[in-house]
């Protein structure tokens, strides 16, 4: 199906934002421009480096996150104004119970990359929508690969780069040639001889949550994460693989879901086709 006719199907559903069904496709397009307003103040802090601070939990924290969170946060209360809002940045909402409906926001995913002098620009925006422990709408940028990815559960999922949007699905993977992505700032040991008692040899190893995306471009096959995530990390990520075909299982084999106690992840495996 055509991407024209994909999108046309998506926006004649024309029922209200915090109904019981909701236009998801919709609701990626009105969350596109503010994602990219976020990208480019973080590419402006980013370009004079970012002042650096260390959050309780000993991760890092950047102006950039609070700025880039000031922009999304705002956005998304007036497209969804009855919709519960958990962000990394914002601690009081890691408090709240999820709710049936619930965005999850990470202004800056991968801020171990954004700091790193020698960086490779692999850091992202991520907005997901989730809906009954499902992600079924995300939005992904990484402003310094002038990459952004989008998917929602009614429409697919796409990619816009240097002003072009195409679709985008999974690709079905070569046995004999399965490439796998993994963490640049969180490998471990226990990816490792996951993917060695797989035979897979070929990996590419990229921060943030552009794993989800280039395994939803067709351009890796597997994402193995043993590694400790928060669901802000994923989520976003998570809805644009499934929108292109793609699954996310946890370590038992069962669907990956959402809204856990304190928002936080066990392992997961993210698959392409097949």
């Amino acid at each position: 199906m055509s991407y024209a006719k994909r999108w046309r199907q998506a926006s004649a559903v024309t029922n209200n934002l915090g109904q019981s069904k909701m236009d998801y496709a919709a609701l990626a397009k009105q969350l596109i421009r503010p994602v990219e307003e976020a990208g480019q103040v973080i590419m402006d802090i980013y370009r004079r480096r970012p002042t650096i601070d260390i959050k309780a939990d000993g991760s890092p924290v950047t102006e950039a996150d609070k700025a880039a969170e000031a922009i999304l946060l705002p956005a998304i209360a007036a497209a969804a104004p009855s919709i519960q809002i958990v962000s990394e940045e914002n601690p009081m909402s890691h408090d709240s119970a999820a709710g049936e409906q619930f965005f999850l926001v990470d202004p800056l995913d991968g801020t171990k990359e954004f700091i790193k002098t020698d960086a490779n620009g692999a850091f992202t925006v991520n907005i997901g929508f989730i809906e009954g422990g499902v992600p079924v709408m995300g939005v992904v940028y990484a402003p310094a690969l002038g990459r952004l990815f989008f998917g929602s559960a009614d429409a697919g999922a796409f990619e816009i780069s240097s002003g072009n949007c195409r679709p985008i699905e999974v690709r079905k993977p070569d046995s004999a040639a399965i490439v796998a992505v993994a963490s640049a700032s969180h490998r471990d040991a226990a990816t490792n001889r996951w993917l060695e008692d797989r035979g897979i040899k070929q990996t590419v190893s990229i921060g943030s949550s552009l794993k989800f995306c280039l395994v939803a471009a067709g351009e890796a096959d597997v994402y193995p994460r043993y590694g400790p995530t928060m669901e802000w990390d994923t989520a976003a990520g998570d809805a644009v693989l499934r929108a292109a075909g793609g699954t996310v299982v946890g370590d038992d084999g069962t669907p990956f879901c959402y809204g856990k106690s304190g928002y936080r992840n066990d392992a997961f495996f993210a698959f392409g086709g097949g």
